[in-house]
């Protein structure tokens, strides 16, 4: 029999996710970014026997009228019995009693898993199913002979560039990155979140969140590269670079820095952060001849509502819309 527990110790929750190979997405910091941006954080753990088989940081969102929530587990659950149908039974429950959601969306972060009655697999996603991961255990020749021939001149040649690359530490360093951030955001045309949200990664995820910037010769950041890690995996969240950083090319030393660092620090993993077809991605298919494809997104729906929730997914405004309108009708 499986029992849920909560679990209120951020010590005890991200020892767990350490020491059995969770993702960055589970530790408690980046369940705190969520929680002081609209997000509701629950971390329970699978105990068996009295001992903690399974874990997972379902994070719920509020909606409008009739779908009232969201529950989502970014990159897990964690453990050895994280897919197994009894604790992904336990946790849809879960979600369903306390947040009445309307479905649970789990993204794990593996290539397979397991297609369980009343599960569904989503058309839609969160985070993207495709992406680059490097194993960090092989050799920095080997790593180095998989990228396309340009990669690794362009690597020599930014290194040899009179740039400098340092940790970012401090709220002032960040702020400048954030800059740069923005007018990569202009340039590529996506949006971003406001300043804040950043700021508070930067606070909430700490130690687990180290981020590099490439410096020009009047100390000025030009690039930038912001990872979350856990005891094996590296995973790029946010980057960007300014037209003096695109002139030097910054980002192929910069990238190629983050890498040599997470592979010092004895992770196992690098991802990429996932590929969706424009022109980053093409970048980042240059560092490898391998891609990656993880399961995927998977549904336990848990409202008659759900069909809604899954027709309207690819166009929140629609979405609000339909549902705004069921819910004068009904």
């Amino acid at each position: 029999m499986i029992e849920l527990q909560r679990c209120t110790d951020q010590e005890v929750w991200d020892g767990y996710v350490l020491e059995n190979a969770g993702h960055p997405l589970q530790l408690w910091g980046w369940g705190l970014l969520k929680a002081m941006h609209g997000w509701s954080v629950d971390r329970v753990f699978a105990l068996e026997d009295d001992r903690v088989v399974a874990a997972a940081q379902i994070l719920t969102r509020r909606m409008p009228l009739p779908l009232r929530a969201f529950s989502y587990v970014p990159r897990g659950p964690v453990g050895e019995q994280g897919t197994s149908e009894a604790f992904l039974t336990a946790i849809a429950d879960y979600a369903k009693r306390t947040h009445h959601s309307v479905a649970l969306s789990v993204e794990p972060n593996s290539s397979e898993f397991p297609m369980y009655d009343g599960w569904e697999k989503s058309a839609h996603h969160i985070l993207p199913a495709r992406t680059i991961v490097l194993d960090l255990y092989k050799s920095e020749s080997d790593l180095l002979s998989v990228m396309v021939k340009k990669t690794r001149q362009y690597i020599r040649k930014s290194a040899a560039e009179a740039i400098t690359i340092r940790s970012v530490r401090t709220r002032e360093e960040l702020e400048k990155c954030l800059a740069v951030y923005h007018e990569t955001s202009k340039r590529a045309k996506f949006a971003l979140h406001g300043d804040q949200y950043y700021y508070d990664a930067f606070n909430a995820l700490g130690e687990f969140s180290p981020v590099f910037a490439a410096y020009n010769a009047d100390d000025q950041p030009i690039a930038f590269l912001w990872l979350a890690i856990s005891a094996e995996t590296s995973f790029e969240l946010y980057g960007g670079m300014n037209s003096e950083g695109q002139e030097l090319r910054a980002n192929y030393a910069l990238k190629w820095h983050a890498i040599r660092k997470t592979k010092e620090w004895g992770l196992h993993w690098y991802d990429f952060g996932g590929l969706i077809g424009d022109g980053v991605s093409n970048f980042k298919q240059s560092w490898s001849d391998t891609e990656t494809e993880l399961a995927g997104t998977f549904d336990k729906p848990l409202s008659r509502f759900y069909g809604l929730w899954k027709s309207g997914l690819p166009a929140a405004k629609s979405v609000v819309r339909k549902v705004k309108s069921l819910a004068k009708r009904s």
